[in-house]
């Protein structure tokens, strides 16, 4: 099951995506295949040669919460290479440029990743051409489907 941040679709453009690994907790990892996080309230940061995601809700495991709570929306540090991490680095210091997670998933081989878009924001009148399109679409799909 793939957490994935809706808003971030809509609110920038996507110029690029990077994998990353996230440090976490075992309680933290049964929520998430239980879908139980968020993403809409976060984004990345890059300190002290580390990329750390803020702000992604996740909820308590509740047979662990009851030993050992956490807090849901600590700071996690996310795995990323360092010539990835300098390169981002680089990127982020244009203006306009943000780090945004776009989906929470768990690979083949059962770990959790997630994937970072670099990405600029998009203005009120693209947002509106977007919706535009997609209603457009929508009637044409519904026009020949009743055929």
């Amino acid at each position: 099951m793939a957490i994935v941040n809706r808003r971030a679709r809509h609110d920038y453009h996507i110029l690029e995506t990077f994998e990353a690994g996230i440090i976490l907790t075992g309680p933290e990892v049964k929520s998430i295949r239980a879908g139980q996080a968020s993403l809409a309230e976060a984004h990345c940061i890059v300190r002290n040669g580390k990329v750390l995601l803020v702000g992604c809700h996740i909820n308590p495991y509740k047979p662990a919460a009851m030993n050992n709570p956490a807090d849901p929306r600590r700071t996690r540090e996310l795995l990323l290479h360092k010539r990835e991490i300098s390169r981002l680095t680089g990127k982020l210091k244009e203006k306009g440029l943000a780090l945004v997670p776009l989906k929470l998933y768990f690979n083949e081989r059962g770990y959790a990743k997630l994937q970072l878009g670099l990405c600029r924001g998009k203005k009120l009148y693209d947002k509106r051409h977007a919706i535009k399109e997609r209603e457009v679409k929508r009637d044409l799909a519904r026009r020949y489907k009743t055929r």
